[in-house]
């Protein structure tokens, strides 16, 4: 354990060589004034002294008086100024600091005493006005650089990269980024206490954004080279979701890639927490539906993937979700977790491209803009196997004995293989890939109750209808033309598990349900 022996006063002494008071340090956060009975040649021993601002008199209580005093004093917050002028209190205790009891107490000690070395030498000047002695602590390095460390997250911020404002096609500056410089930190720290001082300027190393605003100019985004939309639900009991959403797709809307360069997710996203301004909303953890920080996140990521995937981009990393998504199709979703799990893509083309991501009347909606590029990108989702899922009951006291309530209903599982063709001229491109989506359990909740429920009442369902799929899918996205204005065209197999009713044929439990309009 490292430590540090500090002193800290309350009192500064008079700067006049008469009053000049003896002490260890010269500061201005705590501290002992000593008071003589009279300011005179003739002094005799000292009856009283001021600390901490109050009257403490040197019978034999003095030392316990003291030490509860100082413990309290030890409470007090040091100030950690920031850049901006925002100030972070930041308690002594929580850096570590402890009162040195057994030196506090000789301090007192001496001061009772006629003939100590203190005395002695606070009699011997001609005028001893007062005196100033520090009170003595020891800081625990090893605690503050732990304290500095967990304050550090809420403190950096990443550089932002100059970007492009879609809406009026202009640049928007870049932000230098900042981090949190521990051990100059840590020294300026130690350096102020050690004069008394309970303010800090915390310390900073600044790191320049990668992309700057000269770095724009002149680009060309007049073309959709590729893009995907997806749906979000608008209800207020989603405005957390919603929210989320814009949030994220605010981080990398306007973002330019040049040639060769990838595109970071995580990177360009930042941490989805509360220190970076998301919401709890239902998120997906271990094949189960749950809440979570920046839940909705991954449907901008799977959104910015099909726009990706269709613009003729090279797909980096990117990984399934563990259960089928409602809200896009299988093979098109992109699970991003930060900081783990991520999604990249690069720029194959001679020139640059430009992401845009919006976030409204619920669509979200991804482009990738560059200039005008004549070709022609095909999917081919074909299922290999579906995978049973199983069935798991949890006992419920609270509810009625009998009643039977889905929690959660099953989604089997699915093997699957994708493919892509990118027709550019006389080239063409292809590329392949596996998916797996492991099965997600059915969840039935069994009331153990003493209550005995009607047999008529007996069963209830959540309403999530029985999840379908098209054993064979193929969208294409074609460049418009007059007599064709629509951009995507699709070809559906339904085959064994797009109709309502095959879990059940598969011999996997089934809670009915109506089946739902469309297939995923």
């Amino acid at each position: 354990m490292r430590k540090a022996l500090f002193y800290l006063q309350q009192v500064r002494a008079p700067r006049s060589a008469k009053w000049l008071a003896l002490s260890l340090l010269v500061g201005s956060a705590l501290g002992l004034l000593l008071v003589p009975r009279a300011a005179s040649k003739e002094i005799g021993a000292l009856e009283s002294i001021q600390f901490l601002g109050q009257p403490l008199a040197l019978d034999r209580g003095a030392i316990d008086v003291a030490l509860d005093r100082a413990r309290h004093a030890s409470e007090r917050d040091v100030t950690l100024v920031l850049p901006d002028a925002r100030a972070l209190l930041i308690s002594l205790n929580r850096l570590g600091a402890t009162i040195d009891g057994a030196r506090l107490t000789q301090f007192i000690r001496d001061a009772r005493d006629p003939h100590s070395r203190l005395s002695l030498t606070w009699r011997s000047r001609a005028e001893p006005g007062p005196l100033s002695m520090p009170l003595p602590f020891e800081l625990d390095l090893d605690a503050t650089l732990s304290a500095l460390l967990s304050v550090k997250d809420g403190l950096d911020r990443s550089p932002e990269n100059a970007r492009i404002s879609i809406s009026d096609k202009r640049v928007l500056p870049d932000v230098p980024g900042r981090y949190l410089d521990v051990d100059r930190t840590l020294a300026r720290l130690a350096e102020a206490v050690q004069k008394g001082e309970l303010r800090v300027e915390v310390a900073f190393s600044e790191v320049p954004a990668k992309r700057r605003a000269a770095d724009l100019a002149g680009i060309s985004f007049d073309s959709v080279l590729g893009h995907f939309e997806t749906r979000y639900n608008r209800a207020q009991a989603y405005e957390a979701r919603t929210y989320n959403l814009r949030r994220a797709s605010s981080k990398l809307d306007g973002t330019v890639l040049f040639p060769g360069e990838t595109f970071d997710f995580n990177e360009a996203v930042g941490p989805r927490d509360e220190a970076s301004g998301y919401k709890v909303a239902t998120v997906i953890a271990d094949g189960e539906l749950a809440d979570g920080i920046g839940g909705g996140t991954c449907q901008v990521s799977g959104t910015l993937h099909g726009a990706a995937f269709f613009a003729g981009l090279e797909i980096v990393e990117r990984y399934p979700h563990t259960r089928p998504s409602s809200y896009i199709k299988m093979g098109l979703d992109a699970t991003v977790v930060y900081p783990t799990i991520n999604f990249r893509f690069k720029n194959p083309f001679e020139f640059p491209v430009v992401l845009h991501e919006t976030v409204k009347d619920g669509v979200v909606r991804a482009e990738v803009l560059g200039p005008s590029l004549d070709q022609v990108v095909t999917l081919i989702r074909k299922i290999d196997e579906a995978l049973p899922y199983e069935e798991l009951e949890r006992p419920v006291p609270s509810r009625p004995r009998g009643e039977r309530r889905l929690a959660q209903r099953g989604v089997p599982g699915f093997r699957l293989h994708r493919y892509r063709i990118v027709r550019r001229g006389e080239h063409t491109l292809r590329d392949k890939w596996r998916d797996v989506y492991p099965p997600t359990s059915q969840i039935v909740e069994v009331g153990t109750g003493e209550q005995v429920l009607e047999k008529s009442k007996a069963k209830k369902s959540d309403g999530t209808p029985e999840y379908l799929a098209d054993e064979l899918l193929i969208l294409t996205l074609k460049r418009p033309t007059q007599n064709d204005p629509s951009e995507f065209a699709e070809n559906r197999e339904p085959g064994p598990y797009g109709d309502a009713g095959w879990t059940a044929r598969r011999g996997m439990s089934f809670w009915s349900n109506e089946p739902p309009k469309h297939a995923p």
